[in-house]
This record gives C-alpha cells, sequence and structure tokens, in this order.
C-alpha cells in the first residue's frame, strides 16, 4: 500500500503525539508499505522550532525509510487560544497544499489534533480520492470545554461541528481509549466506522539499570524519588505537585518535574518563591537517560487538569508500567486514566485540587515498599495490551482491509 499520515507531530519530538506518529509510519514500512508522513518543522514541547528549520517552507527528508515533508507553520512563544488556532490553520493550510502536489494514496491516516485536519482531509480527497482514517488522539472541543479554557457560545458550537463534519466524512475513525470511542458514539458516529487503536509501547525483555541518575542530580540512595516527566502544560495541572511538595514533612521525598512547556517558567517561579528544596525541574531527557530516570524512581506521576480526563488519555504512563513502575495519578475520579487505574490496580489516585492529600499519599507509599512493589507488578501485567507491534499490527491489518474496500468499489 501507498500510505500516508497527516499530522503535526513526528520526530525529533519526543514527547506527545510525536513517538507515536513516528511508531505508526515506521512500523508500516517496515512492513513492505510505501509511507509518507505530512508533518510540521518540529517545535514541541519547547513552542520553538529549532534555528535551522526556521524561515523554511517545505523540506522533503527520508528518516528510517519514511518519506517526511515538512510544512511551515506558524509557532507563538506563548500560545493562547487565539495563537493556538493560528497555528493549527496555518500547518492545515500550507501541508494541504503539500499534499495537493503529492501522488494519491491508498489510504490517509489523519492525527487529530488540529480538529481543522478533517475539514482539508474530505477536500483534499474531493481532488484526490482516498479513504480517510480520523485518528482522534485528543478530542478538543470537549477538552477545552471541561479545563475552561472555552466557553459555551458560538465558538464551540463551530468546534463541534468541525468534529462532527471530520467524523462523518471520514472512512473510519480510530481512538486511542475505549472511553473516547463511547463519546463518539453517543455523538453520532455508527459503530461499524470506529477503529481502537491505542498507544502502544515497547515492553522492555529485562530490567533496564537506573545507571547514574540519582547521582547526577544530587539524589540519595534512601531518597523516595517520585517523577513527573512529559509535557508542562495547562492540560496538567502541575501546580499540585509544586504545593504537596510544600505540604510534605518527610525530608526523604522528593518530586522530579522534567520536561517542557508553557507551564515550566510558573513552575520555576513558584519553586523559588517556596524555596522548596524537595523539588528538582529538569529539562528534556535523551531516551537513554529517560530511561534511567524512570528505572530510579520510587513511584511516577501522572497528573491532569480537573475536566479534562474523559476526552484524552496520558500515554507516558504506558512507560511507567512497562518498566514495572508504580503510578500515583491526579485526576477525576470519571477521567479514563483513573479507570484504567482501578482496572489495573497499578497505583493510587488523588482528585485534583487536594495538594494535602496527596502529601499525605505520598508519605504513606514511601514507608510501604511492599505495597510498591506489589503495583508496579500489577502494571506490568496491565501494559501488555498495549505491546506496540501487536497494537499496531492489528491497525495495519485495518488499514489494508480499508484500502482494498476502497480499492474494489474504484475498479
Amino acid at each position: 500500500m501507498n500510505i500516508t499520515v497527516w499530522g503535526i507531530n513526528y520526530a525529533p519530538e519526543q514527547t506527545g503525539i510525536a513517538p507515536y506518529n513516528t511508531a505508526l509510519c515506521e512500523f508500516l514500512q517496515r512492513q513492505g508499505h510505501t509511507v509518507r508522513m505530512v508533518t510540521s518543522f518540529a517545535y514541541y514541547p519547547a513552542w520553538q522550532k529549532r534555528p535551522e528549520d526556521r524561515g523554511r517552507l517545505f523540506r522533503t527528508e527520508e528518516v528510517n525509510g519514511v518519506t517526511v515533508d515538512r510544512c511551515w507553520h506558524y509557532v507563538p512563544r506563548r500560545p493562547g487560544t487565539l495563537k493556538r488556532i493560528l497555528h493549527e490553520a496555518s500547518f492545515t493550510g500550507g501541508s494541504l497544499v503539500r499534499l495537493l502536489g503529492l501522488p494519491r494514496s491508498d489510504v490517509v491516516v489523519v492525527v487529530s489534533p488540529p480538529l481543522l485536519l478533517g475539514a482539508a482531509a474530505w477536500l483534499l480527497t474531493r481532488i484526490k480520492a482516498a479513504p480517510v482514517v480520523f485518528h482522534v488522539q485528543d478530542m478538543q472541543p470537549d477538552a477545552a470545554l471541561g479545563l475552561g479554557m472555552l466557553k459555551p457560545g458560538v465558538f464551540m458550537r463551530l468546534l463541534y461541528a468541525l468534529e462532527s463534519f471530520a467524523y462523518k466524512r471520514a472512512a473510519r475513525v480510530s481512538a486511542i481509549s475505549r472511553g473516547m470511542l463511547a463519546t463518539m458514539t453517543l455523538k453520532g458516529v455508527p459503530a461499524r466506522k470506529l477503529i481502537y487503536f491505542p498507544n502502544g509501547v515497547v515492553l522492555p525483555e529485562g530490567k533496564p539499570g537506573a545507571g547514574g541518575f540519582r547521582v547526577r542530580h544530587g539524589l540519595g540512595s534512601g531518597d523516595f524519588v517520585a517523577v513527573y516527566s512529559g509535557n508542562l502544560g495547562a492540560k496538567q495541572g502541575l501546580e499540585v505537585l509544586v504545593e504537596a511538595a510544600r505540604a510534605i514533612t518527610d525530608p526523604r521525598i522528593q518530586i522530579v518535574i522534567c520536561g517542557d512547556g508553557v507551564m515550566r517558567p510558573r513552575l520555576e517561579a513558584r519553586v523559588r518563591e517556596l524555596r522548596l528544596n524537595n523539588v528538582r525541574l529538569l529539562e528534556l531527557q535523551s531516551e537513554d537517560r529517560y530511561v534511567e530516570m524512570l528505572v530510579a524512581a520510587n513511584i511516577t506521576l501522572v497528573t491532569q487538569q480537573s475536566g479534562s480526563g474523559a476526552f484524552f488519555f496520558p500515554s507516558k504512563l504506558l512507560r511507567s508500567l512497562a518498566l514495572a513502575r508504580p503510578v500515583l495519578t491526579v485526576a477525576d475520579e470519571a477521567s479514563e486514566l483513573a479507570r484504567a487505574l482501578a482496572e489495573g490496580r497499578f497505583g493510587v489516585n488523588v482528585v485534583p485540587g487536594r495538594a494535602e492529600e496527596l502529601a499525605r499519599v505520598l508519605e504513606g507509599l514511601a514507608a510501604a515498599p511492599e505495597r510498591l512493589s506489589a503495583l508496579g507488578e500489577a502494571g506490568r501485567r496491565f501494559v501488555e495490551q498495549f505491546e506496540q507491534e501487536r497494537v499496531l499490527g492489528r491497525f495495519a491489518a485495518q488499514l489494508a482491509e480499508l484500502a482494498a474496500t476502497a480499492g474494489g468499489r474504484r475498479g
């Protein structure tokens, strides 16, 4: 098959959606398909392009056998709501122009966000007929409303109309969690169109070593290390970790917040203001050092802002579980994250906004090493269903079936 994947994030970005887009393209290429990725110049999560990419309109390169077409887009240094809209619209328009000049594909996988890509994909297929799979990583309108980023009104109705249009015009609609699929069913998407396509994870054969992570960052062997790693954005609600650190009385407990994003300056300022010596803010780590950090952690942290958890699933959770790390989540009880934790019994959940409770839970877990070990083992069993090759293989088979059906109709 000739397959085009169309999405705003790709390698060398290390967090967010990019690793999953990259894994999909490279898996399909290894299966013998001709794969093209139409994407942006790397910018996430720092919201800043690399110096060599600034001012470039397009670039085509080959990365691990995948043809990657990069398209100019506007990247705001401080992304507010309006700037995010312009950011996504600029990528949608620029990448559509690029796609119109490329050969027709047997199937197009569109990765949302951006939501606008759904309408652009319909326009593309009017000119170059090909079935579209609209793959949803984040239900943007619902999440924006739940987080209070947008209020009910004309603009929200427009976003829901764009979402509905994308679902109706796509040949298939996929999502990363069963809860998101259930929400799509309530929105009127027929069950025959829906595909469960969770993000996958590579399961290590043995347990990697912790290397020198603790020594490098001044952490003792007796310290209880709790690690958050990923995007430092509004959706993550990371302020609760800083406030919990303020309430912790056990001097052994150290919180590590690793990553980049729009909230980093605010977190740094708050840590300085409170003069906290039990919080470390680190830059994004290389892959090897990222794994070392997770292995060196006693527990990993996954946080969500209240109101957003039903509409996306933080797949960073999978890496922690694959390394048998117990997890402390901060999420609404009705969120996908809290439901997964209840199903897998691999950690403890605290409702957002309860910093004092979070501090007490951390202190209790620090005093219960046997419980932590049991939680880690439960997580390793739970995560096996998300083994990457298995997940991608199922999705590739569905793409092949869709392309064959569409090809038969054209013939």
